[in-house]
């Protein structure tokens, strides 16, 4: 069974960084497409940044471009979001998702993530 773990949340000052980690176990990590998103109280899941199984390809919803940073260690099966210039409308429980398509060569990285996380809770204070 796939097992999705995310790491790194917490209480941060507006303009402040995080970085978000991420483990797989169950899936061969280096194999998939991974993203982030996230959800505030009220509001639906939100795409945040995704990237490609050999991180050729990312993209992010652009309320982040510039800010936060999608990456990968294959070697380590870590997924990382560094989110820096934190804003409170960053306030967010933050999801890793894992993808169920090996090798997938297609334009969007985004494209068939199955295997979800609990989340972890990012807080930006103004």
């Amino acid at each position: 069974q796939v097992q999705v773990v995310e790491s790194g949340g917490g209480s941060v000052q507006s303009g402040g960084s995080l970085r978000l980690a991420c483990t797989v176990s169950g899936l061969a990590f280096r194999k998939y497409a991974m993203g982030w998103y996230r959800q505030a109280p009220g509001k639906e899941r939100e795409g945040v940044s995704c990237v490609s199984w050999n991180g050729g390809r990312a993209v992010y919803v652009d309320s982040v471009k510039g800010r936060f940073t999608i990456s990968r260690d294959n070697s380590e099966g870590t997924l990382y979001l560094q989110m820096n210039s934190l804003k409170p409308e960053d306030t967010a429980m933050y999801y890793c998702a894992a993808g169920a398509s090996p090798y997938y060569n297609g334009d969007d990285p985004c494209f068939d993530l199955r295997y979800w996380g609990q989340g972890t809770q990012v807080t930006v204070s103004s």
